[in-house]
């Protein structure tokens, strides 16, 4: 059952997210117009829909497909239309939007209230309220759904890294946060199930997104960057709800008293207080990042590992100085060193080098290979007294590589604990961390990143009743 919030009737975004015919209204044969790049995206991605260029000056056709100069006159059924026209006549454009009863809209054209021009975005509002079709905008970047190759972003193809498709979710008011953190959740391997920009939200706001991802079987996690709530009482509603099925990783620009100033003039957006936003959203659930690396780190964890039982780590390591490091992050984070189990302590002893000192932080020792690691994790692994762990793989040792790697995604990507990688380095390290981030397995690049990453994915499960 969909939840309504108050007041409001639950904005359907089906044919925005899924459409199967797109109109992208102002597309152009130049290619220094926004217009054009969107048709591009269509055509290169290999939509599989229809699409419909519309211009009021078009000749017959736009980049090989017969174009026309009003939606009107479009005589098929419009699931998306893609608004890339100056603001002045978005309203008028708009309006034919609705008499053509095209099911949701994307206004791309920016130039309203985040400029002063209150007055015409007041028009957009007016006229989307005679019409029931959900709009979104203006002055953002739109949908972007890598399982329906629906893609409104007017960024050039060869400027963005297009992510993989997977179980995220990315909703942002800002679409310059936005493209960023496209391009960086491709590169740090993880996939893409939905991005949506949203910008000024005249129309569908954060409750409607939080309420739409909160439903879709396709979204595990739901990362989100705002920089003001429209409707208080209905985000907090929706924002209960989502965390009981999934969770969600949110940071807010505007807070501090500059960042405010700079929201306000970026989407029109009331920030308010901080200290408010920051309250709501950990009664309701929400993992607070403080930066775009913790909105992705958090993101990565969320997405790969269970929930955990407990706050006990356990380290195993390659590297002894590294291990006493991220012991000093674990526990300047509020986390737990586990102590080890007799019995495991028994079974590690008689697999172990006698150079290896049976505790934790377990350091295998330098020369530590594939199987040292595996013996290390398997006894951990099954050992009561140990919730999580953070496995530390320095790749410059001689005997960590690729076998290694492929071991660590075994453990990391199978067991029914959270697990952690640490590995630090240059390009070999590098090679071997793309490698396990493409199998679904997390690495950090510092001890701080993987200690604030279990806080986070602890802390929820605290809040979801897995830790009493």
């Amino acid at each position: 059952m969909i939840f309504m919030p108050e007041n409001k009737k639950y904005a359907n975004l089906e044919s925005i997210i899924h459409p199967r015919s797109v109109a992208v209204i102002g597309a152009s044969e130049n290619p220094d117009k926004v217009g054009h790049i969107i048709m591009g995206n269509y055509v290169d991605g290999g939509f599989p829909g229809k699409l419909y260029p519309v211009n009021i000056n078009s000749t017959g056709t736009i980049m090989g497909i017969k174009s026309y100069k009003s939606v009107l006159d479009v005589k098929a059924e419009v699931d998306l239309a893609v608004i890339a026209v100056p603001a002045a006549i978005v309203p008028a454009v708009l309006d034919e939007c609705g008499r053509a009863g095209v099911k949701g809209v994307v206004i791309v054209s920016g130039g309203f209230a985040e400029v002063g021009n209150v007055d015409l975005q007041n028009e957009v509002e007016k006229v989307a309220k005679r019409y029931p079709m959900p709009v979104i905008g203006p002055n953002c970047l739109g949908i972007m759904d890598p399982r329906s190759r629906n893609n409104t972003l007017f960024l050039p193809s060869f400027k963005i890294d297009k992510p993989k498709i997977g179980g995220i979710s990315f909703a942002s008011q800002s679409g310059a946060v936005g493209s960023s953190v496209l391009d960086m959740i491709n590169h740090e391997g993880f996939g893409l199930a939905r991005f949506i920009s949203y910008g000024n939200a005249v129309v569908v706001d954060e409750v409607d997104i939080l309420n739409y991802l909160m439903h879709d079987k396709e979204t595990k996690v739901i990362v989100f960057y705002i920089e003001g709530v429209k409707r208080g009482k209905e985000f907090m509603e929706v924002a209960r709800e989502v965390t009981k099925i999934k969770p969600v990783v949110i940071i807010k620009g505007g807070i501090t008293e500059a960042g405010a100033g700079a929201a306000h003039s970026h989407t029109a957006a009331l920030t308010g207080s901080y200290q408010a936003y920051e309250a709501v959203f950990r009664q309701c659930g929400f993992s607070i990042a403080s930066d775009l690396k913790d909105l992705l780190n958090f993101a990565k964890i969320f997405s790969t590992q269970p929930l955990a039982t407990g706050n006990r780590i356990a380290i195993v390591t390659n590297g002894g100085g590294t291990g006493v490091i991220t012991t000093d992050a674990l526990y300047k984070s509020g986390l737990k060193l586990a102590t080890l189990s007799k019995d495991s302590e028994t079974s590690l002893r008689k697999v172990m080098p006698s150079i290896v000192n049976i505790r934790l932080p377990l350091d295998l020792a330098g020369d530590a290979d594939d199987k040292r690691f595996g013996d290390a994790l398997n006894a951990v692994e099954n050992d009561d007294n140990v919730d999580a762990i953070v496995t530390i793989a320095l790749f410059q040792t001689p005997g960590a590589d690729s076998k290694l790697a492929e071991s660590l995604i075994h453990f990391g990507t199978q067991m029914k604990k959270p697990m952690v990688v640490i590995s630090m380095g240059g390009s070999f390290t590098q090679a071997h961390k793309a490698i396990m981030e493409s199998a679904g397995l997390p690495v950090y690049g510092s001890p701080s990143e993987a200690a604030s990453s279990l806080v986070a994915l602890i802390d929820y499960s605290k809040y979801r009743g897995k830790i009493l």
